[in-house]
């Protein structure tokens, strides 16, 4: 019996990394795409849409300083930015990083544009995205103004 099972463990183990790769792949996928949903349902100003994206324990700190704690705050500061704030928003995440099966880190750049199409701010966003039972969500953003190079003095 146990020879069986070594057996049958060591045939199979060199099709087990290719198995990790493809759920990597499909992780990464859908962690952008739930990126692409955030950024939609923001631009559609839909509360229901925009909390769908998050954990509940999700938080924000944005480029102001404000720090947005829990999802009910994430998303109502979301519909303030909104109203406030005019344009399209857009983020191009440029890498995802696995911390681990169920975590990952999302960076993008993000921008808003006025109605013209000019870019009026040109930012980083990192998203900390986790795996919940009911699929990816994101548990954290980070907004910034990458600030000038310091001098070299």
């Amino acid at each position: 019996m146990i020879i069986r099972l070594l057996l049958c463990l060591w045939l199979t183990a060199p099709f087990l990394p290719a198995q990790s790769v493809g759920n990597a792949q499909n992780d990464e996928a859908a962690i952008r795409k739930l990126v692409q949903q955030y950024v939609a349902a923001r631009e559609a100003n839909d509360g229901k849409q925009i909390e769908e994206c998050f954990s509940p324990d999700a938080d924000q700190l944005v480029s102001s300083g404000e720090w947005r704690k829990g999802r009910d705050q994430v998303v109502s500061g979301t519909m303030r930015s909104f109203a406030n704030e005019k344009g399209r928003r857009s983020i191009t995440v440029e890498s995802v990083r696995f911390l681990g099966p169920d975590v990952a880190i999302a960076d993008g750049r993000y921008k808003l544009t006025d109605q013209a199409g000019n870019s009026t701010r040109k930012m980083w966003a990192t998203l900390v995205c986790k795996r919940e039972s009911s699929g990816w969500r994101i548990a954290a953003i980070r907004n910034m103004l990458p600030a000038a190079p310091a001098s070299s003095k």
